[in-house]
């Protein structure tokens, strides 16, 4: 133990010019729920705290976020991380961040090495937690290597990927057929009608690991005061609100990839109009584990006058998306944060760094906003770019992108409302006043279609005059499937029209189905029914991809393993949602209601004797209210602050949201420390 505190010490001693943070000049403080609350006279003192904080809640997860980012995920599990280890070094994000370095605000330079600080002073009085020493020390190059690497994945960059590993590169489709999704939401009083603007954070990510939610209050005496949420690594809140402005996200969909398949003139040589060029060639290198030793192992790669490059056994491809191109989307996140006024917020979202993700907006002078954000390349119209185009011309090699001035948007519509559950950015707001998609490049790939969600969504707002604060919070909470069913990705609603007599073995079951009223309530034996039969169709859906309708055969046969099922694990083919669906950490099992691609979307995977365990879903949730009285701020979280199974706040916040219930947020310092329940400096 005393040799790995020394070895890390001497790493933390090397190679930083950090203006250090003072540890007296940063307070924590912990609310009922664990939920930090983090005071220093700098945003560089809060970023510190934050990286403490984070550190003595989920040490282990922030380690392996930065772990994929440099290469070394493999080396502490294996063979498993290996696909990341080589996309990481596949994406050359040593070179690329070394390259921008100098282009990133030096303010928020000195906001990454503080977090660094922080990071890596917790890993030297914590040796024991330490996963791979050769991690350490974090640098902010090491920050950002991981930023990139999210915002490749984001970018949908490591499909292509997997579609050149696969062989799989004719008429790729970039949508995935189990979309998990996000919500959000904003009315102005125009819709509102009592003085009162809202937004809607309603983010739905994995539960657990890098991309799952850590939530955070932040304040400075330089202006920063924001409540929200961020990932494992990032120095800056992601999606949350300040005194003046929130913002939420959700995934977007446009076209943010392209493969070309180069023309080789041998193996080591490819054609590019009338020159001929050599490609780059490079090693990757990760580690496999036999009999518990990490074992080196390699792989070439290549690069073009395109981006990275593999072979298959149909030739050579290239891959390139914007993001590889652009590091300082952390940097954009942080100024973001800062932001006092719609003005303000825009232009920082000029700054184009954030390589997709639709943005949800509202603010205390009552300005709401929508935006299919994202760096979108400007494309040669004579190319059809849904499929992989020719790597052979400059005419096919694009390096300028969209203002965003030039993206769909909405900027306080008469309707009073915006939203965006994954869909169409065509279909934002009222019909009147949506973005109109004949403004827009076909090739820049934009969602045309509704689903599930948005269809609902849609339907709440158009259903009421006004929206109260309460009705807001119902729209939100909603857990009804539209009728009929508008998945973006299949057709089930043969379900509906098939005549239960003609199939008595499954008779009862699309009784149930068919009179089920679409809620989906743990109560539900409709949507216990009907989600047994959601799981099992997935695979049926996997082997028909071009056939998104169903057919009244695979639905019967479908219900049929559905009642084997029941039959097997629940001696009855009456089961409710929540006997089969449910949420867990550590020895916590509780029902959950919800599914996939309802408002309350829920997406799960198998767990234990026919049951499911929610993976994926809701996850950080927050309501935000601007009015006269200020900005007022309630939210949840699907288990708790803390990664720890013994500490009290590992799953504390479960039944609160199951119930859906929130706590009240406060932007108030005093009342902060008022309610306190710890209070202490780093270390």
């Amino acid at each position: 133990m005393k040799n790995i505190q020394i070895i890390i010490a001497f790493l933390l001693s090397l190679n930083f010019s950090y203006s250090q943070v003072n540890p007296l000049d940063v307070e924590i403080v912990r609310d009922n729920y664990g939920v930090p609350h983090i005071y220093g006279k700098t945003d560089a003192d809060v970023a510190y705290g934050l990286a403490w904080a984070h550190s003595e809640d989920d040490f282990k997860t922030i380690q392996e976020a930065y772990l994929a980012g440099n290469g070394l995920l493999s080396k502490h599990i294996g063979l498993k991380g290996a696909p990341v280890d080589f996309i990481s070094q596949l994406i050359r994000s040593d070179y690329v961040v070394d390259s921008l370095f100098g282009s990133i605000d030096k303010k928020f330079m000195k906001i990454a090495e503080a977090y660094a600080q922080g990071f890596n002073k917790f890993a030297e009085l914590n040796p024991d937690q330490v996963l791979v020493k050769k991690l350490f020390p974090i640098t902010t190059k090491k920050m950002l290597k991981y930023s990139f690497l999210q915002l490749f994945v984001s970018s949908e960059g490591d499909k292509a990927i997997r579609s050149i590993f696969e062989n799989s590169t004719r008429n790729i489709s970039f949508l995935d057929e189990n979309k998990l999704g996000s919500n959000l939401f904003a009315f102005s009083t125009k819709i509102t009608n009592n003085g009162e603007t809202y937004l809607g954070i309603n983010t739905h990510q994995p539960l657990d690991g890098p991309t799952s939610w850590y939530e955070a209050h932040l304040i400075s005496e330089e202006g920063t005061n924001i409540i929200g949420a961020t990932f494992a690594g990032a120095p800056c809140i992601l999606t949350g609100t300040n005194q003046n402005l929130g913002w939420t996200h959700t995934v977007n969909y446009p076209d943010k990839t392209d493969i070309f398949q180069l023309e080789m003139v041998d193996k080591k040589h490819y054609k590019f109009d009338d020159q001929i060029l050599k490609l780059k060639t490079f090693k990757a290198k990760a580690y496999i584990k036999i009999l518990g030793i990490p074992i080196k192992v390699k792989r070439k790669y290549y690069e073009s006058v395109y981006g990275p490059t593999l072979k298959n056994k149909n030739g050579y491809y290239s891959v390139r998306t914007a993001s590889l191109f652009h590091v300082r989307g952390l940097e954009q996140w942080w100024k973001m944060n800062k932001a006092k006024d719609f003005n303000e917020f825009y232009n920082i979202l000029k700054m184009n760094q954030i390589p997709g993700y639709n943005i949800g907006y509202a603010d205390k002078n009552d300005t709401i906003f929508y935006i299919s954000n994202g760096i979108i390349p400007k494309r040669n119209n004579s190319y059809n770019w849904k499929n992989i185009v020719p790597g052979n011309t400059k005419k096919t090699l694009w390096n300028e992108y969209y203002p965003t001035e030039e993206l769909p948007q909405v900027i306080s519509p008469k309707s009073g409302y915006v939203y965006n559950a994954n869909h169409s950015p065509f279909k934002s707001t009222s019909l009147s006043e949506n973005p109109d998609s004949k403004n827009y490049a076909k090739n820049m790939g934009y969602e045309q279609y509704d689903n599930n969600r948005s269809t609902r969504i849609f339907e709440l707002i158009n259903n009421h005059k006004s929206i109260d604060y309460d009705k807001f919070k119902a729209i939100k909470y909603d857990n009804s499937f539209p009728n009929p069913f508008k998945y973006s990705f299949m057709d089930v609603n043969n379900l509906f029209k098939m005549n239960p007599n003609d199939y008595p073995y499954i008779k009862q079951l699309l009784i149930e189905i068919q009179n089920w009223d679409r809620k989906t309530n743990i109560e539900s034996v409709g949507a216990g029914t009907y989600a047994m039969f959601y799981y099992n169709m997935v695979k049926y859906y996997r082997k028909s991809y071009i056939n998104k309708k169903f057919g009244e055969d695979i639905i019967a046969q479908v219900l049929q393993e559905t009642k084997q099922q029941m039959l097997k694990y629940f001696k009855t083919t009456k089961v409710k949602l929540g006997d089969f669906q449910k949420l867990v950490r550590g020895e916590k099992e509780i029902p959950i209601w919800g599914m996939p691609d309802v408002i309350i979307a829920m997406n799960a995977s198998n767990y234990k004797d026919g049951k499911v365990k929610v993976t994926h879903g809701e996850s950080y949730i927050q309501f935000a209210k601007f009015s006269e009285k200020g900005t007022e701020i309630e939210s949840v979280i699907s288990y708790g602050s803390s990664d720890h199974i013994d500490s009290e706040h590992y799953n504390d916040q479960m039944e609160m949201y199951s119930k859906f219930q929130t706590k009240k947020m406060s932007f108030d310092k005093n009342e902060v420390y008022k309610n306190a329940k710890k209070i202490y400096h780093p270390e």
